[in-house]
């Protein structure tokens, strides 16, 4: 039996999905079109057809990955709950113990960023969706007294930072952290930000 005729954007989101495995396996600067190619079992000009080169396909499968758990993310925070247990869902969710997208992938990117103009725009664009989208939880919990936080913004670059910092340690030496640790310091990092004790954070966001 032939191959499903998949029309343009299912076609694209496929060599995407695979773009990203195959990134994840092989790192940034090593994956080939030709190894997207194999992985679904089409040929290298299809693959160029739909991106014109190996740093086109590249930059747009880390948009595809980034967009994918930028658009979970909104769903977490625009759920009809208190912004405290929103923003520790989110939190939680993002950490290394959490099912954002493989934290190799991103790791990749910022290696790549280093030496990629365009790459590092296109990172620094989708980080900054990340913080923005949490300072304005953090700024509505705030506002709404169910924590004290003066600058949600700085609060959200130091919790990223954190997490994205904990993130390199255990994709690079996993094994080293058990995930209950790793989520106790996650909640202990939310707490010192909102001005609550873990336990008083652990309750309320329940």
């Amino acid at each position: 039996m032939g191959r499903v005729r998949l029309s343009v954007p299912e076609r694209r989101e496929e060599l995407l999905n695979a773009a990203v495995e195959q990134i994840e396996q092989r790192g940034a600067s090593a994956v080939r079109i030709a190894d997207v190619a194999a992985a679904l079992g089409v040929s290298s000009a299809l693959v160029l057809y739909h991106f014109s080169s190996k740093e086109q396909l590249v930059a747009a499968a880390f948009t595809h990955a980034a967009d994918a758990d930028l658009a979970h993310l909104r769903r977490i925070l625009g759920r009809r709950t208190s912004a405290l247990r929103r923003l520790r869902t989110a939190v939680r969710w993002y950490a290394p113990t959490g099912q954002a997208k493989g934290w190799r992938l991103w790791i990749e990117a910022w290696s790549v960023s280093l030496r990629d103009p365009a790459l590092r725009d296109l990172s620094r664009g989708l980080d900054q969706q990340w913080k923005s989208a949490l300072t304005e939880v953090i700024a509505e919990g705030a506002a709404a007294g169910e924590f004290r936080c003066d600058d949600p913004a700085a609060a959200a670059w130091r919790l990223t930072a954190f997490l994205d910092g904990l993130a390199v340690q255990m994709t690079s030496y996993a094994g080293t952290l058990s995930r209950a640790a790793m989520l106790q310091w996650t909640d202990d990092a939310l707490a010192r930000e909102l001005g609550l004790d873990r336990e008083a954070l652990t309750a309320t966001a329940r």
